[in-house]
């Protein structure tokens, strides 16, 4: 259901962060910086740039629809080209590869999946999973690029006050590790491994033995975290190979609570549990939301090794153009929090009653809620059921209507039937009347004319009684 996340493509009015100053972003100038990338240039463009950021997109063809949103995507990569040109530490390019021509030079970079974007560093290839729009995009390099990929993927923690950032990050998945020293094999490996997950998952560690007391960890350990969660899952079988921290996060990269964010919204989205999302709405600047992310939380922690359950949090005020659109699409009020189970596919969805944010569920009334719904009692494809059995009954109704008609039109010709024979009879009666009328005259010879009146015949009822 990826064009339910389709986000607008420009840029949106909140300022982005870049270091210690605040940009407000700008208008395009009109100026072409993004290159079209061929067989012919790819290879002497690319080497302009430390970074460059490609868009492997397929072809528009004649589609007046589909050359129109190309054009729109074009705008955006403009405009991110740009701000990424102002900036002086790192050059940055931006170019197309288009999926119907240039589809031999996709092949020789390793891109295999159109429609996607690609940020090349020095070393290695990163998919950028996030919505196409100028500020998200400038964001993602700032954020996971320049202060990530060309840092070292493991950052150290040496003394207090880095230890409260590492405690204070919470939205993120991010393992920690004690070990004696930088020249550790142990810790080579888990260097190695974070590599391997390097800028979406956040890798710590420490040589400072107070760090790893107030941690908890022993030496050559690895504690995982999920987001959110206070207390982290001991990585079993220590001292680790790489291989073996690798495999461990990649069977726990789905955490129990996560959060959808512009930068990551199509790979969330594509990371669903048997077709299936849990999606829950809380504004964390609202009271009543903060109130259920709070509950969120604790339910997440109490369940946290169930593999079935994931929930995605969405806070609204990260997706402000999107609110109208999901609210009459899931026929929710987004003013208030909300949770409910939705089909990837079809965004068919049943929500959880909570009285328009006046009645929140507690914790155990909320895990009941979910236990039905991994349990398949709540499936949105019974709503779908429900809907087709309302058709059926509306046929039925129709049928007998029909039926009620159809009696209605029978008792209408048996009343005209009668009405036609009494009628008739009426007819009869005048008649003989009259041949007795005549004899008489016949048989007295009276010159005197009888005014014999005919009576009338009875008024037809109406047909349509």
């Amino acid at each position: 259901l990826l064009s339910l996340l389709t986000y607008l493509l420009l840029p949106s009015p909140q300022l982005i962060s870049l270091g210690k100053d605040s940009l407000d972003f700008p208008e395009y100038d009109g100026k072409d910086r993004v290159h079209d990338l061929n067989a012919k240039n790819y290879k002497s463009v690319m080497k302009k740039y430390d970074i460059m950021v490609v868009y492997y997109h397929d072809h528009p063809g004649s589609s007046r629809a589909a050359q129109r949103q190309f054009e729109i995507e074009e705008l955006a990569l403009e405009l991110a080209a740009q701000v990424l040109d102002e900036f002086d530490d790192e050059d940055i390019g931006v170019g197309l590869i288009d999926a119907k021509h240039d589809k031999a030079v996709a092949k020789k970079l390793g891109l295999d999946e159109s429609d996607s974007i690609f940020v090349f560093t020095e070393d290695e290839v990163i998919e950028y999973d996030g919505e196409l729009a100028a500020d998200t995009l400038v964001e993602f390099i700032y954020d996971f690029i320049l202060l990530s990929v060309l840092e070292d993927p493991v950052e150290i923690i040496d003394n207090s006050k880095e230890l409260k950032g590492f405690k204070n990050i919470e939205e993120d998945i991010k393992l920690v590790g004690y070990f004696k020293s930088h020249k550790s094999e142990h810790f080579e490996a888990f260097a190695d491994a974070a590599e391997e997950f390097h800028p979406h998952i956040l890798f710590y560690a420490t040589f400072n033995p107070k760090v790893a007391k107030a941690l908890d960890l022993k030496l050559n350990e690895v504690d995982f975290y999920e987001p959110f969660m206070d207390e982290p899952v001991v990585v079993p079988g220590k001292p680790y190979s790489e291989e073996e921290l690798v495999k461990f996060i990649e069977d726990h990269d789905r955490p129990t609570l996560r959060k959808l964010q512009p930068h990551n919204m199509y790979e969330i989205w594509e990371d669903d549990v048997d077709g299936e999302h849990i999606i829950a709405f809380a504004e964390e600047s609202d009271p009543d939301g903060f109130e259920f992310l709070e509950i969120l939380k604790q339910v997440a922690e109490d369940n946290t090794d169930n593999p079935d359950l994931s929930i995605v949090w969405i806070d609204p005020d990260d997706f402000p153009l999107l609110l109208p659109h999901w609210e009459k699409t899931f026929g929710i009020d987004l003013s208030h929090p909300q949770i409910g189970v939705v089909e990837a596919d079809d965004a068919d969805s049943v929500w959880l009653d909570m009285d328009d944010g006046e009645d929140l569920p507690s914790a155990d009334e909320l895990e009941d809620w979910l236990e039905d719904v991994l349990s398949g009692e709540i499936d949105p494809d019974d709503d779908d059921d429900d809907d087709d059995d309302d058709d059926d009954d509306d046929d039925d109704d129709d049928d007998d209507d029909d039926d009620d008609d159809d009696d209605d039109d029978d008792d209408d010709d048996d009343d005209d039937d009668d009405d036609d024979d009494d009628d008739d009879d009426d007819d009869d009666d005048d008649d003989d009347d009259d041949d007795d009328d005549d004899d008489d005259d016949d048989d007295d010879d009276d010159d005197d004319d009888d005014d014999d009146d005919d009576d009338d015949d009875d008024d037809d009822d109406d047909d349509d009684y």
